[in-house]
C-alpha cells in the first residue's frame, strides 16, 4: 500500500476531493487529520472514512487564519507523531463578472485559497522537515488559473489559484534539499459540492450537464478523477516530480477540436 504508515493533513476534508482523499489515503495505509470549517461535517466524515476514530482526527479550524495551519502540524504530531504529506485542498469558488467583485469578496478569495495554501504549508513543511524523512505538499491549483472561461467570470479566484500555481514552484525550489516535493493539480470541472454554495440544486442538476461537452472527453470530472491524481502526486511514484502543475482536465488545455 503506498501510504502505509504516512500521515497527512487534508484541508477541505469533509467533502468532496478532501474527503475522497482522504478515504482513499486511509485505505491504502495510512492516518489523516481532516480539517474544515463545519466541525459536524468533518466529523461525520471522518466517521465514515474509519468508523474505529483511530486513523482520522478531525481538526476544524479557518485556514485563511496562519494559526489554523500551525494547529494542524501540531496535532498530526500529537495524534499520530509524524506528518508526511499535505493536501492543501480548501478553497472556495463563486463566478461573479470583474466589474461587480468588491473589495470583501476579493480579500476572501485571495485569504481562503492563497493565504490559506501559503500558511498551512509553512507548518507543514516545517513539520516534515523536523522529522528528517521528506514528504509531499500537494496543492489543488485550477484550471481556471491557466485559462479563461468566458461562462464562468472568476477574476479573483483565478488570480488567487494562480499565486497558488506560482507558490508550489517556489517551494520547489526551496523544499527541494528537505526532500519535499510540491505539487499541484489544475483540474477543470469537478462534480464537487462547491456548485451546491451558490446554485440551487435545481440549477446544479441543470447546469452541470451542459459543462460536459467543454471537456474534450466529453464529460465532467469527478472527486475520484481529481483524487486520484492528487494521491499520485504524494506518493513515491512521483518521486522524481516537483514543481509541476498537472492538468486534471479531460483535455481542455489540450485545445479545442
Amino acid at each position: 500500500m503506498r501510504f502505509q504508515d504516512k500521515v497527512a493533513i487534508v484541508t477541505g476534508g469533509a467533502s468532496g476531493i478532501g474527503k475522497e482523499v482522504s478515504a482513499r489515503f486511509v485505505a491504502e495505509g495510512g492516518s489523516v487529520v481532516i480539517n474544515g470549517r463545519d466541525a459536524a461535517k468533518a466529523a461525520a466524515a471522518a466517521k465514515e472514512i474509519d468508523p474505529t476514530g483511530k486513523r482520522v482526527l478531525v481538526h476544524a479550524g479557518n485556514i485563511a487564519l496562519p494559526a489554523t495551519g500551525e494547529s494542524l502540524a501540531k496535532a498530526a504530531l500529537d495524534q499520530f507523531g509524524r506528518l508526511d504529506v499535505l493536501f492543501n485542498n480548501a478553497g472556495i469558488f463563486a463566478p461573479k463578472p470583474f466589474l461587480e467583485i468588491t473589495e470583501a469578496e476579493y480579500d476572501n478569495f485571495l485569504d481562503n485559497i492563497l493565504k490559506g495554501s501559503f500558511f498551512t504549508a509553512q507548518a507543514a513543511a516545517k513539520a516534515i522537515k523536523a522529522g528528517g524523512r521528506g514528504g509531499a505538499i500537494v496543492q489543488t491549483g485550477s484550471m481556471w488559473a491557466l485559462q479563461a472561461i468566458g461562462a464562468t467570470p472568476s477574476s479573483a479566484y483565478s488570480a488567487a489559484k494562480a499565486g497558488v500555481h506560482a507558490l508550489v514552484k517556489n517551494l520547489a525550489i526551496e523544499l527541494a534539499p528537505d526532500k519535499i516535493r510540491v505539487n499541484a493539480i489544475a483540474p477543470a470541472v469537478i462534480e464537487t459540492p462547491v456548485y451546491d454554495t451558490f446554485l440551487t440544486p435545481e440549477q446544479v442538476k441543470a447546469v452541470l450537464p451542459t459543462f460536459n461537452a467543454f471537456h474534450p472527453l466529453g464529460r465532467n470530472g469527478q472527486v475520484a478523477d481529481a483524487a486520484e491524481a492528487l494521491l499520485f502526486l504524494a506518493s513515491d511514484n512521483a518521486s522524481f516530480i516537483t514543481g509541476s502543475i498537472l492538468p486534471v482536465d479531460g483535455g481542455v488545455m489540450a485545445g479545442r477540436q
